[in-house]
């Protein structure tokens, strides 16, 4: 799995580590930055908090990968793949 993905994306194994670990640092930098804002808010915890919660991890992904990206070099790729992702959700079918 992870063989083909490095193929796929066409990098060497030290920039494939780099690209997950970016993965990962701004995935959780992502999930602590949710919970920070949600804490202003006088929202339990109950379906709307993580229905909420959801929609605003989903929001500040790509600018917490982007950010993350930056230290560890990887800025054009997660450039490039998020410009591929944001093609794929607006293509018209």
């Amino acid at each position: 799995m992870l063989h083909r993905l490095k193929n796929k994306w066409q990098v060497s194994w030290l920039q494939f580590t780099l690209i997950f670990t970016t993965f990962a640092l701004g995935g959780s930098l992502c999930g602590y930055l949710g919970r920070q804002l949600l804490s202003f808010t006088s929202l339990e915890r109950g379906i709307i908090y993580f229905i909420i919660y959801i929609i605003v991890v989903t929001i500040l992904w790509p600018f917490c990968v982007l950010l993350v990206s930056v230290p560890f070099g990887q800025f054009s790729f997660f450039k490039r793949y998020l410009g591929r992702i944001k093609e794929k959700m607006t293509k018209k079918q």
